[in-house]
């Protein structure tokens, strides 16, 4: 009887450090020392801060490169649509009618010359058009640089351009003279032509008036002055 109490005893002792082995290791999982799971996956296949830098780089690369592209394909349609316009014929005052047109008003400060395309092919409207007011001031009404446009003015058979003009600020005060017909030259060698004022007449103040460059529109900053 005394040798069952004793093997009795040491079988407990080995039932209770067996239970207290996996006390521990429960404990150690709980507190993530070897914590497993989506979790611990998602934090295994993140990307080193390294990699991370290096794709932000090669985005980057990727959308430098479609700009430049891009950037490279408008200046080749725009070098295309200055080749083709440098080989179209001059307009000349021959194939083209101008006519002036009030805009806006009264007062009338400024009126608008209209060039249409009267051949039956294209032409190209080189710069502003050339305007003396009157006999007794021989240089011609100077232009605005912002109102040139960006690319060159081809007139296709039966299209119209137009230049807007000043000729005062409108102040009834002002030292205006009265006009009732000028001309206009068309530069690169179009020649000259005269042109009726509108309303059968128009007054202009030499130290005020200017000209737009000839534009296919209005409404691109060519008459903002």
């Amino acid at each position: 009887m005394r040798m069952f109490r004793n093997r009795t005893t040491g079988l407990a002792a080995v039932t209770t450090a067996v239970l207290a082995l996996s006390l521990t290791a429960c404990g150690e999982g709980s507190s993530g020392v070897k914590s497993s799971g989506p979790a611990a996956d998602s934090a295994a296949s993140a990307p080193a801060p390294a990699q991370a830098e290096k794709n932000t780089d090669t985005a980057k690369g990727a959308a430098n490169g479609k700009n430049a592209s891009t950037a490279q394909g408008a200046g080749a349609a725009k070098g295309s649509a200055g080749q083709a316009a440098a080989n179209t014929p001059v307009c000349t005052t021959k194939n083209v009618a101008i006519s002036a047109a009030h805009q806006g008003g009264p007062p009338y400060t400024h009126i608008v010359l209209t060039a249409k395309n009267t051949s039956g092919h294209s032409c190209r409207l080189t710069g502003f058009p050339e305007i003396e007011f009157l006999e007794s001031h021989r240089e011609n009404v100077p232009p605005v640089a912002k109102s040139k446009p960006a690319t060159p003015v081809v007139l296709t058979a039966g299209a119209p351009a137009y230049a807007l003009v000043k000729l005062s600020d409108g102040g009834r005060t002002e030292n205006t003279e009265p006009v009732t017909d000028f001309s206009v030259t068309l530069q690169g060698g179009g020649g000259m032509t005269a042109v009726k004022a509108p309303g059968g007449g128009i007054a202009v103040n030499p130290a005020k008036w200017a000209t737009g460059y000839w534009t296919p529109e209005l409404r691109n900053g060519a008459d903002d002055f």
